[in-house]
Parts: structure tokens; C-alpha cells; sequence
């Protein structure tokens, strides 16, 4: 059954409270954009499956649950030993660490950085700074039509603000760390991360949402980007939070003339994801590749909806998107492809390939065209299968045995995505995560 559309009381009240002490709340255009989020998620509530984008994912589970506002911090005091357990290994020149969407200076590490490179919190640029963000803050992400943005936007307060000045050459990646700590009762936090990159700059920025223990919590995050002409961005977002967290979050970027964007996506954890991926290829001659890998076990739902947005000329985009579930988990796959008017020559493809290892495992995959030029060469296809018995019966006929040779499969399959990754401290890492994975479901495979 779904959801009813409508938002709860209690998230009118949180907001009530939350506004007249929030960083920023005597900024008339801040107080603004929070208003009129709020007042869209009134109007809005939460999607129901009778929605054509939500159609396969039923939202009832977050709507029903009584969150409240993270503590800051959740009261816990991370070691470094804790820390290092934690992050991804290899990144400690930029490192922002946030504990319930608060930023955490002590655990953070910001050097060296070039000359007018920013890379910080957004409350303290809001308490510091706030000219600087009126420009592009809260300007990308449609949370006129999108309940989950609108909700995030109400709340927009802390999160990780990256701002790189015009031919700035970043040699290490910048590293977003969001931690999910206990709290009292179910707890919601509402990271926000702007990441502005000039004309001719170079970046990789990785964000990471882990959480401390396996209690019901929701991240509800939004990060906009936006990148200058001639400039090349990379971007990770990994999601490794525990089977009992709920994770929605919408990547919107905004791409200058001749630039070029990758995305790049692990999803691992989480009972309830939904992964929003929205670039619009505005400037002449762009190019974007979307790029990612969910797997589900037990009951996880992984979500992920792909809109691409081709609005000037010439511009590129591919999408690969790679899915393995087991157990009865479910995944869904929704690509939009959508060509202006004014968008002529464009080349883009997306492609889906999914493997289901159990029976009760399921997949929803609808890719889309919606094409309003007439010189375009675009695109689409998916497919759903198992593991190849005859590549297994080959393996083992060479010694290897059935568990290992399902693995090499599983590996080689996942492979298709992570090669694409060219950031090579960050693929070895998903890598590593990707063979645990696979070793945690070959144990569980065992015992059943």
C-alpha cells in the first residue's frame, strides 16, 4: 500500500525549531529558499508509488518513521584508530570529516591546498561568508517538484563546501567523510555539499556515508555541482551505511562549455537507498560519463534513478550501470535521457546489466529516451541474467573451485564498472570492499 502524500506534522514542528536558531536564519534570502522548500515539501509530501518516478520504490518505510534532528556529534568522541577504520586509506591531505552532518574540525585535515582553493564547512561560510554561496547555493536542485530536496533545502545548514578558482589543478582528490553516530530514537540528517569548480580547473572529490552501528537512522543529502568551461571533475559517492539506514541523496550538476564529468557509484549498504544521479549538459561540447555499482542481499531496496539532461550542442554522455543482487533483495534501474530542442548532435548511450543470484532476488530496470531534436544519435538497452554454468563448470573443470569461481565471475562482472574508475587510490579501495562483499555472501551461501 502506498504512502499518502502528505508531510508529517512532526517535520513542520522540527522545522519551526529548527529555524530560529539555524546558522544563517538573519539572511533574508536564506530564510527565503528554507520557506519556500518547506512550504514545496507541505505541498508535496512524500512520493507515493503512484508517482511515475517512485513507482518501484515504496517510500512508507521513512515516512512512518518518527525522525528527529541528529545531535550534534551524536555525543561520540571518534579516535583516530576509529577513524582510520573508517575512511578510505591513502587520503589525508583533504580531509573533511562530518559526524551527524555536522562538520568536525578536529578530525578534519585541510592542507596543503592552493592558493584560493576553499574547501570547508558550509555553516561557517554561512556564518563567515554568506555573500559568496548566494550565487549558486540552493539555485541547481529542483526542490520545487522534488520531495526529498525540498526537505533537505528546509534544513540546509552544514556540509562540505569546495570552491576551486579559475586554471587550479588539484593533484589529490578531496575526501568527504560522513559518519552516522548514535543518537536518541531514529535520527534524520540533512547534508548539503556545494562544489564549485571554475573555468580550466581539474578535481576529484569523493564522498563516503558510513555509519557507527547498525541503528535506523536516514541521510538525506543533496550535493550541487558546478563546473566551469574546460574543466574536468571527477566524483565518487559511496554508500556503505549499516542494513538498517535509509539513504536518499540527488547529485545535481551544472556543466560549463567543453567540460567533463564523471560519476562515479558504490552502493553496499542501506535498507532503504534511493540514488539520484541529474546532470544537465548545458555548454557547447560537454561530456559526462554516469558510472556505478549497486549490491543488494538480505531485503536491501537499492534505487537508482539516472536523469540527463542534454541542453546545448554537441555534448556527450554515457551511462553504466551495474547491478548484482542476492537473497530477496531488490534493485531498481530507471534512466532518463532527455534531448532539448536546441541540443543538436547529440551521442548518448546507456546501458544496464544486472545479475540475480537467487531466486527471490528482483530487478526493475526502464530505461528512457525523450528526444526533442532531430540530429541525435542516442541509445539504450538492459539486461537481467545469472551467473554463466558453463564459464563455472569451465573454472572448475581447471581446479578452481565453485565458490571461488562464482567469485572470479562476480569480480570480473563488478570490474566492468570499477575499471572505469580513474582514480586509482579510490578503485583499489572499492575493489577491497566489493571482494568482502562477495566473501560475506559466499559465507552466508554456505551456511543456508
Amino acid at each position: 500500500m502506498s504512502v499518502v502524500a502528505q508531510a508529517p506534522e512532526s517535520y513542520l514542528e522540527t522545522f519551526a525549531r529548527f529555524e530560529e536558531g539555524a546558522v544563517g536564519s538573519d539572511l533574508a534570502w536564506l530564510r527565503s529558499i528554507r520557506r519556500s522548500a518547506m512550504a514545496r515539501f507541505s505541498e508535496l509530501g512524500f512520493p507515493t508509488t503512484h508517482d511515475e518516478d517512485w513507482r518501484f520504490t515504496n517510500v512508507a518505510p521513512i515516512a512512518e518513521t518518527p525522525f528527529g534532528l541528529a545531535r550534534v556529534g551524536g555525543g561520540v568522541e571518534l579516535t583516530s584508530r576509529e577513524l582510520d577504520r573508517l575512511r578510505l586509506p591513502g587520503f589525508a591531505s583533504i580531509r573533511l570529516v562530518f559526524v551527524n552532518g555536522r562538520y568536525e574540525p578536529g578530525l578534519s585535515q585541510l592542507g596543503p591546498l592552493p592558493a584560493g582553493v576553499k574547501v570547508g564547512s558550509l555553516a561557517h561560510e554561512l556564518a563567515t561568508d554568506p555573500g559568496s554561496l548566494e550565487e549558486h547555493l540552493a539555485r541547481y536542485a529542483d526542490y520545487r517538484n522534488d520531495a526529498f530536496s525540498a526537505l533537505n533545502t528546509a534544513f540546509i545548514e552544514d556540509g562540505a563546501l569546495v570552491r576551486i578558482p579559475a586554471r587550479t589543478v588539484l593533484e589529490e582528490p578531496i575526501y568527504l567523510l560522513h559518519v552516522s553516530a548514535p543518537s536518541t530514537g531514529p535520527a534524520v540528517t540533512h547534508p548539503r555539499n556545494l562544489i564549485v569548480a571554475g573555468d580550466e580547473t581539474q578535481a576529484t572529490v569523493v564522498e563516503d556515508y558510513v555509519s557507527l552501528d547498525g541503528e535506523v537512522h536516514f541521510s538525506n543529502v543533496v550535493t550541487e555541482v558546478v563546473v566551469g568551461e574546460n574543466s574536468v571533475l571527477g566524483h565518487y559517492r559511496i554508500e556503505r551505511e549499516s542494513e538498517q539506514a535509509f539513504h536518499v541523496s540527488t547529485l545535481r550538476v551544472e556543466q560549463g562549455r567543453a567540460s567533463a564529468v564523471a560519476s562515479h557509484s558504490l552502493l553496499l549498504g542501506g535498507a532503504l537507498v534511493r540514488n539520484n544521479v541529474h546532470p544537465v549538459l548545458a555548454g557547447e561540447g560537454s561530456d559526462c560519463l554516469i558510472n556505478g555499482l549497486f549490491m543488494g542481499a538480505g531485503q536491501q531496496h537499492l534505487d537508482n534513478y539516472m536523469k540527463v539532461e542534454h541542453a546545448g550542442p554537441h555534448c556527450t554522455s554515457r551511462q553504466f550501470y551495474n547491478g548484482i543482487l542476492d537473497s530477496r533483495s531488490r534493485g531498481v534501474f530507471h534512466g532518463r535521457i532527455v534531448v532539448h530542442k536546441d541540443a543538436q548532435k547529440t551521442d548518448a548511450k546507456q546501458t544496464n546489466r544486472n545479475l540475480l543470484l537467487s531466486e527471490g532476488a528482483q530487478i526493475d530496470t526502464k530505461p528512457q529516451l525523450e528526444i526533442h531534436a532531430d540530429d541525435v544519435k542516442c541509445t539504450h538497452g538492459a539486461t537481467i541474467g545469472q551467473v554463466d554454468e558453463d564459464a563455472i563448470f569451465y573454472l572448475r573443470s581447471r581446479g578452481i573451485s565453485e565458490a571461488s569461481a562464482r567469485d572470479l565471475l562476480l569480480e570480473a562482472f563488478a570490474g566492468e564498472i570499477l575499471g572505469l574508475m580513474k582514480e586509482e587510490p579510490v578503485r583499489r579501495h572499492l575493489e577491497g570492499l566489493v571482494k568482502q562483499w562477495l566473501r560475506r555472501e559466499t559465507v552466508l551461501e554456505g551456511a543456508r
